[in-house]
């Protein structure tokens, strides 16, 4: 369960109860939405924001209304994903990945999940459920921790 009060907490948890069952190395991460004008939320709660078991449209639609007076400069917002490789020996490394971006006023996009189609990315001009798969896959959140990853991974084994 993800009982933990940040991303980190939750992928750390998790990562360690399956490398303690299954005695491997594990990767696991914990990810969410975080809105500038909520002070952080949904943020671990993201899932289930609206409620236990809700769908996405409920968690947007909830959002939305949280949002509904909150004029657009004011409504940034960062998908943000904590990785953590945890080791058999109890040794972990963890990382971080963002991206940027703010709360539409409005859904746009039938890509992606979650919060994807209230997700404006400036530098696109975009919601993230408006992007193109590719794209999405290379400038997410999740991209960029396992990037991060990657390049520990790399500098490791020189």
């Amino acid at each position: 369960m993800e009982d933990g009060t940040t991303f980190f907490e939750n992928a750390l948890k998790k990562a360690r109860a399956l490398s303690e069952y299954t005695g491997e190395v594990v990767i696991a991460d914990d990810s969410g939405l975080e809105v500038d004008a909520l002070g952080g939320k949904p943020g671990v709660h993201s899932a289930r924001y609206a409620r236990p078991g809700a769908d996405d449209n409920r968690n947007n639609q909830k959002l939305l209304e949280e949002l509904r007076d909150i004029p657009e400069d004011e409504r940034g917002a960062a998908f943000k994903c904590v990785l953590v490789l945890y080791r058999t020996d109890g040794t972990y490394m963890s990382f971080e990945g963002t991206l940027r971006g703010r709360i539409t006023f409005d859904p746009a996009g039938d890509g992606g999940f979650g919060y994807d189609p209230v997700f404006f990315v400036e530098e696109y001009g975009r919601t993230v459920a408006e992007l193109a798969p590719d794209t999405k896959n290379r400038i997410s959140h999740r991209a960029k921790a396992f990037n991060k990853l990657k390049k520990s991974l790399q500098q490791d084994s020189k």
